[in-house]
């Protein structure tokens, strides 16, 4: 087999995984008593919350309600995540006043700070965003961290030699070597925020996928709860891959690009 046919065998193995998956669906939603809706009825779900409003929104209306969320929650979480994992890795006192603190927090799941949240903040926007924001915000410190610890000592010893100095070494050296590592943070932390901007809809909201899932549970419309979950995933995935793209404009080198 040459290379074009492994190439084209690359892309027919996506369809058959797709395929696969589908067949195992309707296999589990055929028994009478079974809890999972059929593609059929999932698919003539989605179509009908896509025209008919719920909650005086159509399904389009509560996507962008989350993703809003997701997106104002992910700015903030990439700016201050990159900072304090560019600190943590290029300054050993910054890493010995700030690492006890965020070592100690952590740990803590994202949704443990829903109820102290929503007594600070009411059960508003902000709340939810924060949520998402705490949720994405760990992993882009850490891989930020590990990215600028990664950095071959070769490169910064090249770089001094040739006269750079600390600002220098640290913004045309260290951070351009770790933008594959923020990207692979912000990557990881793209499923912990719909993760927590669903669990904070969940709770408190009148728009949103989230929101969508609950009214599906209390209804008992299996059909709503599995659309809503598929819409999140078909998201996350086109999120995933501008990520994955980006990673293809910006670090040109890891895929043979540079000219």
């Amino acid at each position: 087999m040459d290379s074009k046919e492994v190439k084209k065998w690359y892309y027919v193995l996506p369809i058959i995984s797709i395929l696969m998956f589908i067949v195992l669906w309707i296999f589990l939603s055929i028994p009478a008593d079974s809890m999972i809706p059929s593609p059929k009825e999932t698919w003539l779900r989605f179509a009908d919350i896509c025209v008919h409003p719920i909650s005086q929104a159509i399904l389009i209306v509560h996507i962008w309600s989350s993703l809003r969320r997701v997106l104002i929650a992910f700015a903030f979480a990439i700016f201050l995540g990159v900072l304090l994992g560019v600190g943590l890795g290029w300054s050993k006192t910054f890493y010995s006043i700030f690492d006890p603190v965020f070592e100690l927090l952590r740990p803590i799941p994202p949704i443990a700070w829903i109820p102290l949240i929503i007594l600070w903040c009411g059960i508003g926007e902000l709340p939810k965003i924060i949520i998402v924001f705490i949720g994405s915000f760990v992993s882009i410190v850490l891989n930020t961290y590990a990215g600028i610890k990664d950095i071959d000592p070769l490169i910064i010893n090249a770089g001094k030699v040739l006269g750079a100095n600390k600002r220098q070494l640290l913004f045309e050296v260290a951070l351009p070597a770790t933008i594959p590592a923020i990207l692979a943070g912000i990557r990881t932390a793209l499923s912990s925020g719909w993760m927590c901007v669903v669990a904070a809809e969940m709770i408190a909201a009148r728009q949103g996928v989230g929101f969508l899932i609950v009214q599906g549970q209390q209804s008992g419309d299996t059909a709503l709860i599995v659309a809503c979950m598929l819409v999140i995933g078909v998201v996350s995935m086109l999120m995933s891959t501008f990520l994955s793209k980006m990673e293809g404009v910006l670090c040109p080198w890891k895929f043979g690009k540079t000219k």
